[in-house]
């Protein structure tokens, strides 16, 4: 029997974020297990479309055939309340939830109000709900109004890496994350500023086009400190993982995470981790392979660094540990076979 699937995503399915590199390896996933899979984009602008965009969306939602299986990204999912409380007794809608939209970096307290209003009434309106961590179905339910019953976690899958040698001189710093303010690229600036006695280099990858005025504002910062020559902010990359295997340390002060892909890829590859204490990333990375510093301590996040760089023996330590980590970690068919047994029971 032939298993038909739409897949309703905002924006471009091919951008280098950890929430779309889950999607894109989910697709193919299922698509491996036999599911026949319709792509339904919904435009660009979410979390916050314009009004022509929100509606030009629920036109496309409401267009879909009755009786089918809707899988959402809840990048948009959370902000199409409306049509998901209008639709669901005629479609079997199921969100993909990376992490709850009012959880972002940055937004006041009434868009954050508004958000947690819209996403709690849209995920009420599901036949199930797919979330990316333990602690992202933790909060749905203490926060949402789920019950453990409508949820299902499907940690993100990863490959298996090349081992990091960390023998690098100078010791080379690897940050990889979208130049938003929620990836707290600023905190890891200002703490290498604070450890430029030492020898270091250090590359930010990433896009700088998602957010703009936080990439600008990265920039500048870098040159108001001096950095300009040890710090490369270097935009997107076609193969992270490549630069993993070379690198010496891994150092990214997310403000919070849902998952934290990233920490997984550079756990596979041994290398060893500074990071905060936000979100998920303290259910990803275990205490011998990093180090976990609370939110936006520039001075704990530099005394860290301070002790990879100038410790080979520390880093040599901690990246045993990342790696044999990094071993254990799903991989993206048992993800996919996880989302595809939830899906044929709906």
């Amino acid at each position: 029997m032939t298993r038909k699937l739409v897949f309703a995503y905002p924006g471009d399915l091919q951008l280098k974020t950890g929430g779309y590199a889950y999607d894109r390896k989910v697709l193919a996933g299922l698509r491996d297990r036999g599911w026949e899979i319709a792509l339904l984009p919904l435009g660009a602008g979410f979390p916050a479309p314009t009004p022509d965009m929100l509606a030009a969306a629920q036109q496309k939602l409401g267009a879909i055939e009755d009786g089918s299986l809707v899988l959402i990204d809840g990048l948009a999912f959370g902000v199409l309340d409306e049509w998901a409380t209008r639709d669901a007794s005629r479609l079997r809608i199921v969100a993909l939830v990376h992490h709850p939209l009012a959880l972002e970096t940055g937004l006041s307290s009434d868009r954050q109000a508004l958000l947690k209003r819209t996403e709690r009434r849209a995920l009420g309106a599901t036949r199930h709900v797919i979330v990316t961590s333990p602690m992202t179905r933790r909060e749905l339910i203490a926060n949402y109004g789920l019950s453990l019953q409508h949820l299902t976690v499907a940690l993100p899958g990863t490959a298996p890496g090349a081992r990091a040698r960390l023998d690098g001189t100078p010791a080379h710093i690897l940050s990889v994350g979208t130049l938003l303010e929620r990836k707290g690229h600023d905190v890891l600036i200002r703490a290498l500023f604070e450890i430029r006695d030492l020898e270091w280099t250090a590359s930010i990858v990433g896009s700088q086009t998602l957010d703009q005025k936080t990439a600008q504002a990265l920039k500048t910062l870098v040159i108001d400190l001096g950095l300009t020559d040890r710090i490369d902010l270097a935009g997107e990359c076609e193969d992270t993982r490549a630069l993993m295997a070379k690198a010496d340390i891994f150092a990214l002060a997310s403000r919070y995470e849902g998952y934290g892909m990233v920490f997984a890829e550079a756990l596979s590859h041994g290398l060893p981790i500074i990071a905060c204490d936000a979100g998920a990333v303290p259910e990803v990375v275990p205490d011998d392979a990093g180090i976990l510093v609370p939110v936006d301590d520039v001075m704990a996040f530099a005394h860290a660094l301070r002790l990879m760089v100038i410790n080979p023996a520390e880093r040599q330590k901690r990246g045993e540990a990342a790696f044999a980590a990094g071993c254990r970690l799903p991989q993206w068919h048992d993800t996919a076979e996880i989302i595809s047994s939830v899906l044929e029971t709906l």
